[in-house]
């Protein structure tokens, strides 16, 4: 029995169908999506209704979501995508006319994916089931932007064509395949809630151009992408639990992607977990850490980030209450000529940080169309943040450019503990300014100052900043053309709490 007041949209339980009275089968060898996709087209005719997909095991290809339909996942539900190559059927082609130049192939497709939804208006997916991703694949062709510089990490230079060809297949190859979970493409009033996604493919949700649109108590465990934010606003992301070792774990884009830069804005993302633990092991509880390396040849991901698509900017985004274990940490990017300001980042725990804890960058990749500007991050607030075992090599990272520094940027109750290492000679260290570098903490080498490095900023705030670290022979702290700083509170230690000079 379904309880309507539980629902997002409460009157679309006036109209209940069961995909199974369309002809789903659930019996893991049957391809349902035909059926599953005559429900959902019975109950919008109906002018609203809910999708009922009961218990059993739902082999599926595309699934077309629709407006005023929310597909209600029963407990003991899975939808499993199929595998063209395997089963009888194809998933929805890639539209055509889309300019992929300035993003990746699954940054500007929808269609091609296991469950999507184009301009909806109050849909939902909900309920205790699980969509698994058996049949997406996670790779796709690269953006097609000629410049080049920036388009890929720097770990990855020394990877051969081969190595590449493998992580970004040619367009032909993605005909038919399906390569992310959940994709939704502009739309409102959107719900999602309470169910799992294992193995989402290149996203395991991605959202582009969607406004009201919430997430809420998921549990996701995936081979890239976890939740991707792409041009959104009045976003809310609460209560999920996402683990993603090769790729970040919740993320805001303003990519090209809708064929204009747009603002990612009003968006608030609380109270969730991310990590990087062994794919597939959050879902079963071992949460084990025998894989070290992203694909990217760093270290494993997980994170929340802002960026690294950025032509668009970010305004008003709140990230509070939140936990990182085994990732990468905080990243705030802006590369591509948007500009980022009013962010909010407070009580965040992390254990196990595999780069920097807080890494702040403005940058000149500029992957855009010609005019594209230079960006700017400013008004920038991080407070009571707790950060352990943290990569030594890695400090908090404040990095902008000489014509674009950081401005107006605020560290408070900050608590870091580094494993310590770095060596005289690291610090001393000539850190080059890569402007049009791919943005990641790693891309600069190892750090001269191993608890905060900070170069062009203007008007840096820190207020009771306490780190220690295991043993480490460069300073604690380097300021680089940084102006209107007020130190008020800066601790750093080793271990044994004998102060380390500044």
């Amino acid at each position: 029995m379904i309880d309507p007041a539980s629902l997002p949209f409460p009157d679309h339980a006036r109209h209940i169908v069961d995909a199974r009275d369309h002809g789903a089968q659930g019996d893991g060898k049957t391809v349902d999506s035909h059926a599953i996709n005559r429900a959902i087209g019975r109950a919008a005719q109906a002018g609203g209704g809910i999708v009922v997909v009961p218990a059993g095991r739902y082999l599926c290809f595309s699934i077309r979501l629709a407006s005023r339909v929310t597909l209600f996942l029963a407990k003991d539900c899975v939808i499993e995508a199929a595998d063209p190559a395997v089963h009888d059927g194809r998933y929805d082609l890639p539209e055509e006319g889309i300019d992929q130049l300035y993003q990746d192939f699954g940054h500007s497709h929808w269609h091609n994916s296991l469950i999507w939804g184009e301009d909806l208006d109050q849909a939902a997916i909900v309920g205790a089931g699980t969509i698994h991703g058996a049949g997406l694949t996670r790779d796709g062709p690269g953006a097609r932007w000629q410049k080049q510089a920036g388009e890929r990490p720097l770990s990855m230079a020394g990877m051969s064509e081969e190595e590449i060809a493998e992580l970004e297949p040619g367009a032909e190859a993605m005909q038919g395949q399906g390569n992310k979970a959940i994709a939704l493409k502009n739309g409102r009033n959107i719900h999602l809630a309470g169910f799992t996604i294992h193995k989402g493919g290149h996203f395991a949700i991605l959202a582009t151009g969607t406004r009201g649109l919430t997430i809420r108590d998921l549990a996701i465990d995936t081979d890239r992408d976890g939740i991707d934010l792409d041009c959104v606003g009045d976003v809310l992301v609460e209560d999920c639990r996402v683990n993603s070792p090769n790729d970040d774990a919740i993320v805001v884009k303003s990519s090209l992607a809708l064929g204009h830069a747009v603002v990612a804005e009003n968006i608030v993302i609380r109270r969730c977990r991310v990590s990087g633990f062994d794919p597939g092991t959050m879902l079963d509880g071992t949460r084990t850490r025998q894989q070290q390396f992203a694909p990217d040849r760093d270290r494993v991901t997980g994170r929340i980030k802002l960026g690294t698509e950025s032509n668009g900017g970010y305004r008003n985004v709140l990230v509070e209450d939140c936990r990182f274990e085994r990732s990468r940490g905080i990243a705030l990017e802006t590369v591509d000529g948007g500009i980022m300001e009013g962010i909010t980042l407070r009580r965040i725990t992390m254990e196990e940080v595999t780069t920097s804890p807080i890494f702040v960058m403005v940058g000149d990749r500029r992957r855009g169309p010609d005019g594209t500007g230079l960006g700017a991050v400013r008004d920038i607030l991080i407070e009571d943040v707790t950060a352990r075992d943290i990569d030594y090599r890695f400090p908090v990272m404040l990095s902008g450019l000489a014509d674009s520094p950081l401005s107006r940027v605020t560290l408070r109750n900050i608590r870091l503990d580094f494993t310590g290492g770095g060596t005289a000679q690291d610090a001393q260290r000539t850190v080059p300014d890569l402007p049009e570098a791919y943005p990641e903490p790693s891309m600069f080498g190892v750090l001269p100052a191993w608890a905060l490095w900070a170069r062009h900023v203007d008007g840096l705030v820190i207020e009771n900043f306490v780190a220690a670290t295991q043993g480490d022979d460069r300073p604690p702290s380097c300021f680089d053309r940084v102006r209107d700083a007020r130190l008020d509170g800066l601790h750093c230690s080793e271990a044994s709490g004998t102060p380390a000079h500044s």
